[in-house]
């Protein structure tokens, strides 16, 4: 029960942190830089904070709140912890490491009480990028999944690896991008299925005054091994947040919400994402 009371308060625990954030002294609500005295927050770094190739070391933490799921309709909780680290390879060329460790609340499918709590599958990209891209900016490299779980019900068992691409642009006070990745298991316990499956993450966001902005950014996924009718995850919506400070560091942080227009049976319906990203602009490759 309290291993269960903890999980449960992740959400919480972010919320709380969003709150705290936007009353900070009103001379730390923006991001300082040699702009801010006429134009408000740093524009750059808001805008690189919404581009996965940018050159800017940041630890997004990540809450997924899935409702209704399974027979009894109750919550999943998914915790990512997702640092994304840039590193200079050449004059030409640098790679952008993202890092995906979900920490996982599984309610129990055959009862309306209990479950499963621990590490999921960890899933690593490689995005190799040139370091002064034009005004279409894109990333290519390999996709991972490693089976960290520290139990089955929390990941698939399989060593698996595809290709990833992403493709942004940003106009004027807009950021489009799309993110997709394909992976296929290649090693891992011969007891558990197959895997081939799809993530595709688009990203539109529209910067506002003050480091304000709204966005969506659904990740649509397909499992390409699963029975007719249950291939597909396609959720709508999407939320607002700011790039700011908290204190002397910067973050950004956004609140989402999203319905499942189209998902397997028995599987959530809509899901609320608190999002809080620690930024650490001046230890930033340039």
């Amino acid at each position: 029960m309290v291993v269960i009371i903890r999980i449960q308060s992740n959400a919480l625990i972010l919320a709380i942190l969003f709150f705290l954030a936007t009353p900070v002294m009103a001379q730390d609500t923006t991001i300082s830089g040699p702009q801010s005295a006429s134009e408000g927050p740093d524009r750059q770094l808001q805008k690189d904070v919404q581009n996965p190739v940018a050159s800017l070391i940041l630890v997004p933490l990540q809450n997924n709140t899935n409702f209704d799921s399974g027979p009894f309709s109750r919550t999943q909780n998914v915790l990512n912890i997702q640092p994304v680290i840039p590193i200079n390879i050449s004059s030409y060329w640098k790679v952008i490491v993202r890092v995906v460790q979900p920490l996982v609340w599984q309610p129990s499918p055959n009862q309306n009480t209990g479950g499963e709590y621990g590490v999921g599958d960890m899933a690593p990209d490689f995005f190799f990028s040139p370091r002064k891209p034009g005004k279409l900016m894109w990333g290519v490299g390999p996709a991972f999944a490693i089976p960290t779980a520290t139990n089955h019900v929390l990941g698939q068992g399989k060593f698996s690896i595809g290709p990833s691409a992403v493709v942004l642009v940003q106009p004027g006070k807009w950021t489009f991008v799309n993110l997709v990745n394909n992976v296929w298991s290649v090693a891992g316990s011969g007891s558990r299925p197959p895997v081939n499956q799809m993530l595709d993450q688009y990203f539109i966001t529209r910067n506002l005054e003050k480091g304000w902005y709204v966005t969506s950014s659904p990740i649509i996924t397909a499992n390409w091994k699963a029975p007719s009718g249950g291939v597909w995850t396609v959720p709508f919506g999407g939320g607002l947040g700011r790039v700011q400070k908290l204190g002397p560091q910067p973050v950004n942080w956004k609140v989402e919400f999203f319905g499942n227009a189209v998902h397997p049976k028995g599987s959530s319906s809509w899901t609320m994402r608190l999002t809080l990203a620690f930024l650490y602009p001046k230890h930033s490759s340039e």
